[in-house]
């Protein structure tokens, strides 16, 4: 097994075939979609292929280190549109053939109208350290 994070941003490539920013769905479009989404991460929790998922809210800020004392914070730099990162979920399946297909998948949700998304999605397989040896 082998865990991928599926990065939902919007990037890359041609536009979502339902390009309607979520902000101006209706409060139905908006629970189908997570109805979707809920529904799917149910599907993989029975296979044992989900490990974790997250909606993000748009606003957050930035923080990094500069020296001893409080770091500094700020609300930029601003990203922009299309690099908005709506969400992530983490999945654990037994090839990249799998990742692509459940991505592909979850690219379907509903949106505006119910209507497929169409959003891209970024497939990143986790990094995997070399085994330790022990005696």
């Amino acid at each position: 097994m082998a865990k991928y994070l599926l990065l939902k941003h919007y990037r890359g490539g041609r536009p979502a075939t339902n390009d309607v920013p979520m902000d101006q769905w209706t409060p139905e479009e908006v629970e189908a979609h997570m109805a979707f989404m809920r529904d799917f991460a149910t599907r993989l929790e029975q296979t044992g292929e989900y490990v974790d998922g997250q909606a993000l809210a748009q606003d957050g800020f930035w923080v990094r280190h500069d020296g001893p004392g409080r770091p500094p914070v700020t609300d930029g730099p601003f990203a922009e549109t299309k690099d908005l990162i709506a969400g992530w979920m983490v999945i654990d399946v037994e090839s990249t053939e799998r990742a692509v297909e459940l991505a592909g998948e979850l690219s379907a949700a509903p949106a505006a109208g119910g209507e497929p998304l169409g959003e891209w999605l970024e497939v990143r397989p986790f990094l995997e350290l070399p085994a330790t040896v022990t005696e």
